[in-house]
């Protein structure tokens, strides 16, 4: 297997700028959990690729040395063989996927001696929204973060289910309307790394992009917060209402300041007018389509599958008992 993975790495090493190329710890690990399982798969792969060539030559018409056994039904050794080694490798690849699968949680911190950069995503018909909350500065379309320091991404979407992807930093998340979702990554190089929608989300998809830049130095970082404070404008909840009028092609902007709790409020509005009041991330990460249930039983009637699979159609009072658990 070894051979299979040193060739399969020469010859993705000229792709460059996408998954096989990582710059981060996260997308290191996700490139090796690839090439791992594609050489366990070539395992049984080449040697039947192999086998259907060599038969159909060794057993052409035109061969009349090839044995002929007319009367042939079973062999116990191939039947060792095509049984055993695929259940091997179904339970070596099943192993190190449970495994990998764990330590790549989108959720799970990353370990790291130093304090993650905390950002806030909000993806946009059709652009993106990144909120620093530490430094209370926000842009569009452009993520600078310092290489060598963990971040934390806090995600949701303004309208539209989206997906939030830096294929050569790692994982891909998706953001949804009245949730919130999480994402560890790291940039261990310098550089300029491309970001962009990986799901579609309407006419102005292919133009949701935006450049991942990482620092060399905490200092270059801190003198690019201390450039978008100087920026003039501010993102205030009139300001961020024009930024959700649906738009195309949006060049990068730099805001010097937010208004306190704005992402909550994003997260929030699809509740707030039914009535309900805003609780925490942790409380709306924990609601179930079971309470929701409970409550329309409560109620005599049987819970719409747009209540289950929506929380905006969830009833006030529902919310309310869960805000206050």
């Amino acid at each position: 297997m070894a051979v299979f993975l040193v060739a399969g790495s020469v010859l993705l090493s000229g792709c460059s700028g996408g998954i096989l190329d990582p710059k981060g710890q996260v997308g290191v690990d996700e490139k090796n959990l690839i090439l791992i399982a594609t050489g366990l798969m070539l395992l049984v792969v080449i040697p039947v690729i192999f086998m259907t060539l060599f038969f159909a030559w060794k057993y052409r018409a035109s061969n009349t040395q090839a044995p002929y056994n007319p009367e042939w039904s079973h062999s116990n050794k191939i039947e060792a063989i095509v049984w055993t080694i695929p259940i091997v490798i179904i339970l070596v690849l099943g192993t190190i996927t449970w495994i990998s699968t764990h330590d790549l949680d989108p959720y799970k911190p990353l370990e790291h001696d130093k304090k993650p950069l905390e950002i806030d995503v909000v993806s946009l018909n059709w652009k993106w929204l990144f909120i620093y909350p530490e430094q209370n500065i926000a842009t569009i379309n452009e993520l600078v973060i310092p290489a060598g320091r963990p971040v934390s991404f806090k995600l949701t979407s303004e309208s539209t289910m989206n997906s939030f992807f830096i294929p050569q930093l790692g994982s891909q998340i998706y953001t949804m309307a009245a949730m919130t979702t999480k994402l560890h990554l790291i940039a261990d190089v310098p550089g300029t790394y491309n970001g962009f929608s990986a799901n579609y989300s309407g006419s102005g998809f292919s133009e949701m992009k935006f450049d991942t830049v990482a620092t060399s130095t905490d200092a270059e970082f801190d003198k690019w917060v201390a450039k978008v404070k100087a920026a003039p404008a501010v993102l205030s909840s009139q300001e961020y209402d024009k930024l959700a009028v649906p738009s195309e092609g949006n060049p990068v902007a730099h805001y010097a300041s937010v208004k306190p709790g704005l992402f909550d409020d994003v997260v929030m509005k699809y509740m707030q007018h039914h009535g309900a009041t805003p609780f925490t991330d942790q409380k709306m990460d924990h609601m179930s389509a079971t309470s929701m249930h409970k409550h329309a039983e409560h109620e005599g009637h049987q819970a719409t599958a747009e209540e289950s699979m929506n929380p905006a159609a969830m009833p006030a009072e529902t919310m309310h008992q869960e805000a206050g658990e």
